[in-house]
């Protein structure tokens, strides 16, 4: 199984995997599309979104939100722990003021535990375990004991809605040939893989995904997929897309994302964001791939320029976006990576291919203690401001 940090760098790898196949295989991975037993109002239906993106009667999203990612770490100091995840929940609602939160991860106690806290704080919550390279059996059941504490959630009154998980084909075993996530993406890329296998096991994994949701989960069910990956939305009540693109014009933004609408059903943002350097919107979800993770420590590579407002200035523009298109949610990745400390020399300062809104600040310069703690970034500001006005 491949590291946290493996797993974690490789899933931005997805937009480029997915490129290539999709547009091979387009024809194959559109089209038929079995039904999920137990959807609401008959699977494969389209759930009504009677003015897409109202709230009160306003345009715009419906929920504004970030992505927080529940991990090991790195060190004993860098994992999951209770009291960072209540101090980091109050930030979300009280000072970015977003509406919605999307947690994901693996562990079911700790998504509980989370999701439980967002949700007790009056955050919309998107639950999504994300467990990776272990059998497909292991992972639909760590998805239903997820879904079940979704449910229990739904039925308390939280406003949950449930993702199966993210960009099946890198991280489920099976798909595409690979003992984890890091060689199935070197499999893609360089073409080692069947693509009629590769269709009929992505197809088969996500009816059996979609089903193991919905016999637990009486809520909305959603999956997290790639920009470019062909879906059988029939299966799901949202259409949800983790979106790293990077275009001159904003109209070419709409063009892009328009495409999702066909279904006639709600479109998630489930995903979007940029790192910490000049040029870095341009790399999309490749924009961590400037790290040399074998040096220790690990350096920057190349004479970056650490930009707080480059960053900032991409996420508010595509937020303008997303709420000038009426889309029912958008969700940034992401809030903290605390593996990834901001540091003042440059080489050194792993902040800079960062996605998250908030900068790690390390006590010492070599590794974290337990009384390390994160400062808002230049886009934490200009999305709390945002996210505020919406809210007022």
């Amino acid at each position: 199984m491949a590291s946290n940090k493996e797993i974690s760098r490789a899933g931005f790898l997805a937009r480029a995997g997915a490129v290539g196949v999709a547009g091979a295989m387009g024809p194959l991975l559109t089209g038929g599309g079995a039904r999920a037993a137990g959807a609401p109002g008959g699977a494969g239906s389209p759930v009504s979104e009677p003015a897409p993106g109202r709230t009160g009667g306003r345009r715009g999203l419906t929920y504004r939100g970030v992505s927080y990612e529940l991990i090991d770490g790195e060190t004993p100091f860098t994992g999951w722990d209770a009291t960072r995840m209540r101090h980091d929940m109050r930030a979300i609602k009280d000072e970015l003021h977003a509406d919605s939160v999307s947690v994901f991860g693996t562990g079911v106690e700790r998504l509980a535990a989370t999701s439980t806290e967002a949700a007790e704080r009056g955050l919309h919550v998107w639950l999504q375990p994300r467990l990776a390279d272990v059998p497909q059996p292991e992972i639909l059941d760590h998805l239903a004991e997820t879904g079940r504490h979704a449910e229990r959630l739904r039925r308390q009154g939280a406003e949950v809605h449930l993702s199966v998980g993210a960009e099946f084909m890198l991280f489920v075993p099976g798909i595409v040939p690979g003992a984890n996530a890091v060689e199935r993406i070197k499999n893609l890329t360089s073409g080692h893989y069947d693509p009629k296998t590769l269709v009929r096991e992505l197809r088969s994994f996500t009816v059996r995904a979609a089903k193991a949701a919905r016999s637990v989960f009486h809520g909305k069910v959603t999956y997290g997929a790639a920009q470019d990956e062909q879906v059988d939305w029939k299966l799901f009540d949202l259409v949800s897309v983790n979106y790293y693109a990077s275009f001159a014009r904003r109209a070419e933004h709409v063009r892009a994302l328009s495409k999702f609408r066909r279904w006639g059903k709600p479109v998630v943002v489930s995903e979007f964001g940029t790192c910490t350097f000049r040029g870095a919107p341009e790399r999309g979800g490749m924009g961590w791939d400037v790290v040399d993770y074998d040096r220790e420590p690990p350096e920057i590579i190349g004479e970056l320029v650490r930009s707080e407002r480059t960053q900032a200035a991409y996420l508010t523009d595509l937020v303008d976006v997303f709420e000038s298109m009426d889309l029912y949610a958008a969700l940034v990745y992401q809030f903290v990576t605390p593996d990834a400390p901001h540091r003042h020399r440059p080489r050194y300062d792993l902040d800079m291919a960062s996605y998250s809104l908030v900068k790690p600040i390390w006590k010492t310069p070599e590794e974290p203690t337990a009384h390390w703690h994160w400062e808002p970034k230049e886009a934490f500001h200009a999305l709390a401001r945002h996210y505020g006005r919406a809210r007022c």
